[in-house]
Order: structure tokens, then sequence, then C-alpha cells
């Protein structure tokens, strides 16, 4: 059997359209064993936002062997040796000349079938890639039994090893979920990175201490992406990805007033900032991401506003299971509401609590609601950035104190805009995968915080399960790398920084609290069948570079549908 020869036209990096033709199986393309792998490709093979008919495959070029005319080919089967081929692309000369830093993003929709598992590889003049494993959505509506997310975080690659990510490669899961913090802006930050491993540390082309524009934050994605536990997990899994901060500057938003990237730790932003050279910086960063992560956004070249370069906020459905809602709450999201000052143990103000104070935007967030209440899947799920519950510390004499407005609880009054839409809605089985805060949790989902009451069934919305960091600093490490900083704070909240006071104080202050756990680091997963939903929590080393790192389960923890509620199982 063959293909007919004929093109079809897919956007990829930059803005370029990329045809790709369909070899006949006479014209298969041989590779050659007489070079390594890692010689032409050493950031190996990725593949990522799954479709019912396809996914999109990734690859990166080394410059040092890129020839005039050189022919680079994508070969996909349903074998790991790659002899049952059920495509075969070449990946046409104008693409590999495309300004992308040596990346290729190719889309396979149209092309593949629903629900299946593929094996892929790219070959470049004889020389073949790794095989890569990828996955294709299930078809629409259908009936399917079990979904297992591995989820991942904040990866600090100046802060541990990846062991977390190998351990994750070799679980039977069926897609990777990435919360964001794919890379860390900044290579020697205090706030951030205590820097105890000498082999990770990272000189960036600027020598600065943060990227300050398109060629530091290339230069971060191929580190960080030259590792072989990362590259393992990639190979092996098809990714499903957002940004948070990092990824741009920390703590960052819109600066509405003026038009441009709020990044108020950034030193770009040092003195006021320029609002054209801030606004840059995220056109960047967001180029950069998009270049080096197998996703199918498709940059407008001539956009010279962050708005209109393109929107990582999508939804993904798993037959008639789950609908997987990712969003964006970086992008178009306000100031924070009481000061830069009052980001982390604030007391809080009253504009976290108005309406316009926004983490989505108003079109996302008419989006989110819109899609969760029209959705027939038994679950529904958001893949969110940030805490979306509340997190508090304890309480001075005349405020409460939260452990960051820079998360949802700085933005009050659209949070609950949304929980009771939903409620409204009828929407049940909502579950929220959170990142960001480096460290495990399981907490209900509430229109109100303020009600205790976690029995009360018209205040209860869904659960949320934070994934822990896979290196970064978790709260106890932040909180003692910010001590000096915050004095005035922590002394309002009289808080030790101590692991088992800051458990104590969060589960006491926060009674919607299931679970609550920052000395480790690791990974989680989450698996869906129509009865249930169950989190699981990994630890796992991050002081060993090694694949086989070591590995517990911490906690198991299960949500039955149609009752917010949890069950510990371990």
């Amino acid at each position: 059997m063959s293909f007919t020869r004929r093109q079809f036209l897919r956007r990829a990096s930059g803005g370029i359209l990329i045809p790709a033709v369909a070899s006949c199986w006479a014209e298969r393309t041989e590779a050659s064993s007489a070079a390594p792998p890692e010689s032409v490709f050493p950031l190996s093979v990725a593949s990522g936002d799954p479709s019912p008919m396809g996914v999109i495959l990734w690859t990166y070029l080394s410059p040092e062997v890129r020839v005039p005319n050189g022919t680079l080919v994508v070969q996909v089967a349903v074998d790991p040796a790659l002899i049952d081929l059920v495509a075969e692309f070449e990946v046409p000369q104008e693409t590999l000349a495309a300004e992308t830093d040596g990346t290729v993003r190719i889309s396979l929709d149209g092309w593949l079938s629903s629900g299946q598992t593929y094996y892929y590889r790219f070959v470049y003049e004889g020389v073949a890639s790794r095989v890569g494993r990828c996955r294709t959505l299930p078809p629409s509506g259908a009936a399917i039994s079990r979904l297992t997310f591995g989820v991942v975080t904040c990866q600090d690659f100046t802060n541990g090893y990846y062991g977390a990510l190998s351990r994750l490669a070799d679980r039977n899961v069926d897609f990777v979920v990435h919360l964001g913090d794919f890379i860390y802006e900044t290579v020697g930050d205090p706030s951030f990175q205590s820097l105890p491993f000498p082999d990770r540390r990272i000189v960036l082309p600027s020598g600065q201490v943060a990227a300050m524009g398109l060629e530091d934050y290339r230069f971060l994605y191929r580190q960080y992406r030259s590792d072989p536990l990362l590259q393992k997990l990639l190979e092996r899994h098809t990714l499903i990805a957002i940004w948070d901060d990092h990824e741009t500057a920390n703590d960052c938003y819109w600066d509405y007033t003026r038009d441009t990237l709020g990044a108020p730790d950034h030193p770009l932003s040092s003195n006021g900032g320029d609002p054209a050279r801030l606004r840059q910086l995220k056109l960047d960063a967001m180029r950069a991401w998009s270049e080096y992560l197998p996703t199918a956004m498709a940059p407008d070249p001539s956009a010279t506003h962050p708005f209109d370069y393109f929107q990582i906020y999508r939804q993904f459905r798993f037959g008639s299971l789950v609908d997987l809602f990712m969003t964006d709450e970086r992008t178009y999201r306000s100031p924070h509401p009481c000061g830069e000052d009052e980001r982390l143990a604030s007391t809080g103000c009253f504009q976290q609590l108005l309406p316009s104070q926004t983490m989505l935007g108003t079109r996302q967030r008419n989006w989110l609601i819109a899609g969760m209440s029209r959705s027939a899947a038994r679950w529904k799920v958001w893949g969110n950035s940030v805490f979306q519950g509340a997190l508090k510390l304890g309480r001075t004499r005349w405020a409460d104190v939260y452990a960051s407005t820079d998360a949802w609880d700085g933005y009050e009054g659209e949070r609950a805009i949304i929980m009771r839409a939903l409620k409204r809605a009828g929407v049940k089985n909502l579950v929220a995968l959170t990142g960001d805060l480096h460290t495990y949790m399981a907490s209900l989902l509430k229109i109100s915080y303020a009600d205790r009451d976690n029995t009360n069934v018209e205040n209860l919305v869904g659960v949320e399960f934070m994934t822990p960091a896979v290196t970064s600093s978790n709260i106890r490490d932040l909180l003692s790398n910010l001590s000096s900083d915050l004095s005035i704070a922590a002394r309002k909240a009289k808080l030790e920084l101590s692991p088992n006071l800051i458990e104590k104080v969060v589960l006491q202050t926060n009674p919607h609290i299931h679970f609550f756990n920052s000395d480790f680091w690791g990974y989680s997963t989450v698996e869906f069948t129509p009865q249930h939903c169950t989190y699981t929590a990994y630890q796992v080393d991050k002081t060993t570079n090694s694949a086989l790192a070591a590995e517990t389960v911490l906690r198991q923890i299960r949500t039955p549908v149609d009752r917010p509620s949890f069950i510990d199982l371990v």
C-alpha cells in the first residue's frame, strides 16, 4: 500500500507554513548507523498537542551538521522498530531555512488514527534520531474506561537533577501535562536558586543573572533540553504544556496602564523600565517557548503586541471521560492587587476582591466558563498554573496573612465569578491540576472560603490537586531564602520557618485543604475513570543524577464521582 504524493499544509514556528510530502513505500528513506543520533539531533525528539487524528512532532538540528539542500525526513510507524510504517514525510527546504534556531515542528493532524500509539524518528542526511513514542486522542465522545496524566512543573535546572522526569518516563501514563516553569529565566538569583550543584550552573550569553532577550531564552531552552533525563521523558510521552511566570520573568503580569509586560523583579524593570523593551521581552519569551516545545501554536511574525502573537489557552477532549482546559495565567493578568512589596505573606487589600482584578482576562474567562458549562465529559479538568484555592498562613490581630497574592488569592473577585458561574451551570466533577508552589496539596474548590463547612454542597464546586516541583526550591526553602525581605510580614504572622509548623498552620487555617507537604520534590499522576479520580504523589530524590533516583509514594488520594471529597488510599 502507498500514499498518493500530495501536499498538506500545517503551521509551524515563526508562522511558517510547512508542506510535507507523503512518500511511497518504495521511496522509503534508509538511515545509516555511521553517526550517533546526538551528533545531528543533540536535543533528541518530542511530541505534543495531540488531536484525534494527529500530533505535533519536534526536533532540533545541530547547526554544525546542516548542509545546503540537506534532506530531513519524518517516519511514523506502529512498532518501535519502525518496520510497519504508516507515514513518511520530507520536510521542505524552506522550513529548514526558517529562523527558528534549528528547531522543527511538524503537524500530523489528519494523517493518523484516533486513540493510537505510534513511534517516530527524524532522519537527516542518512543519520536517524532516537525513536520517540507518541499518542493521539481518542475519538470525540468515545467511551473510555481509564485515562492517566503524569503531571510535572517547576524544573529549575540549577536546583537539582531530573530523576523525577526519568521515573515518570518509565510510568504507564497516557499523556504528560506540564503546568509551567519549563525553564527559569534566572541563573543565580538567590531568591529562587541556592545553586548547590556546581555541574548545573548556567552562564547566559548576555552575562546577566536573568534572560535579557531572545538569545538568552533560546540558550536556556537548549541547556535544559540537553538533559538526558528530560529527553527521556519527552521521547516516551506526548506533552501538553502551558507556561507560568519563569518562562518570561518572575511574577510577571500585564501592565495595562502602560500596555507592557509587568516584571517586578527583572533587571529591565529597574527605574520604571522602558515599555517597548519590556514588551519585546515578552515577545521574545513567547517565541522561544513556541520554538522549543512541541505545541501547535503558530506565532504571527507580523504581530508587534503579545496579545496578537499567539494564544496558548486551549482544550483537549479525551472521549467522553475528560475535557482538559489549559489556561494562560500570565499574559492577560492584572498587576498584583496590593503592590509588589505585598506579594508574599501579605495581609491583603480590598483590590483583590474587585471583579476587575483579573487573572485570565475577560475573553479567556468567558471561554473557560462556556467550555466547561457545555462539556458533556464526565470530568472537567483545569490545567491551572497557580493555586486556585485560598491559602492563608495564619492571622495577625487585624488581618489574615495570605501566602501569595500572585496566586488566585490576589484575584478573589474573579475566582468567585468563575466558581459561581460553574455552579449555576451545574458543572460537576471539576478537577484543577495546579503547580507553582513547589508543594504537594489536595484541596476543595469553593465559591466562598469564608464558609469553613466542607459539607455544604451549595458552596463546593470541585477539587484541586497540586503537583510538587521537580527540582525548584519548595516553600520552606523559599521562605528561608527570602526571610530578610519578608521580615516585617513574617513578624506579623509570627511564623517559625519549620516544615512541621508550616504544615500545621496551613491545615488549621485552611480547612478546605486536605493534604499539604512542602518538604520534598517529585511529580504526580492523576488517573480518571467513570467512577473516580485518583491522585498519587511521588517523592523523588533530586540530589542524584540518576535515571533510577530513589522514589517513594508519598500519598494517594481518591475523589469519587459527583462528590467533591477525599478518600486516603496511601
